[in-house]
């Protein structure tokens, strides 16, 4: 492994336009445009992209075509979950998925941060945080969780909901910055 990827998967500051970087994002590339393209295959030939796609997939995980990610190898995703139309997992870092989670269309889980200072901002810099999303949560159509972000398990975020701090385990969160309005009942 290169100096540049070990840089970015420990949070370092890195340069995303690497070659070993590089060589990483055609693979995915490749990989999402067939799983993409095999919409109306049976789940059998499609189980078998995403296996090869992402670094683990639970049983009975289904994704919704179009879903487009970093890297892939860096996503793990529990049994029996869900992921809707147009989703969007940015894995500079990992994103980890529990169980039973369902995500709505349109959602976004980002782990790429990028330099705020001008100069270095313009030479590429970035570095990336992970995201966990636990068991049994619900992500409406539309979420954004930012780098770093944890939600506790039985947790529902609610549609269009901005996700920039941790959430606990068994609450209800809406708005933008998304902020804890109830418990729930488990």
């Amino acid at each position: 492994m290169g100096e540049n990827k070990r840089r970015m998967l420990a949070g370092e500051w890195y340069l995303p336009d690497d070659e070993e970087l590089g060589a990483d994002t055609e693979r995915r590339f490749a990989l999402c445009a067939a799983y993409n393209a095999n919409g109306g295959a049976p789940a059998g030939e499609r189980a078998k992209i995403l296996a090869e796609l992402l670094g683990s997939v639970g049983e009975g995980v289904r994704i919704r075509p179009p879903f487009q990610c970093d890297f892939g190898r860096y996503i793990s995703i529990g049994d029996r979950t869900f992921v809707n139309f147009n989703a969007v997992f940015l894995d500079c870092a990992p994103i980890t998925i529990g169980s039973d989670v369902q995500i709505g269309p349109n959602v976004q889980l980002l782990t790429p941060i990028h330099e705020l200072a001008t100069e270095r901002r313009r030479a590429g810099w970035e570095r990336a945080a992970p995201v966990t999303i636990g068991d049994n949560v619900w992500l409406g159509g539309g979420v954004i969780v930012c780098p770093g972000v944890t939600i506790g398990e039985n947790t529902v975020v609610g549609a269009g909901a901005v996700v920039t701090k941790d959430l606990p385990a068994g609450v209800l969160a809406v708005g933008n910055p998304a902020r804890v309005i109830r418990t729930l009942e488990i």
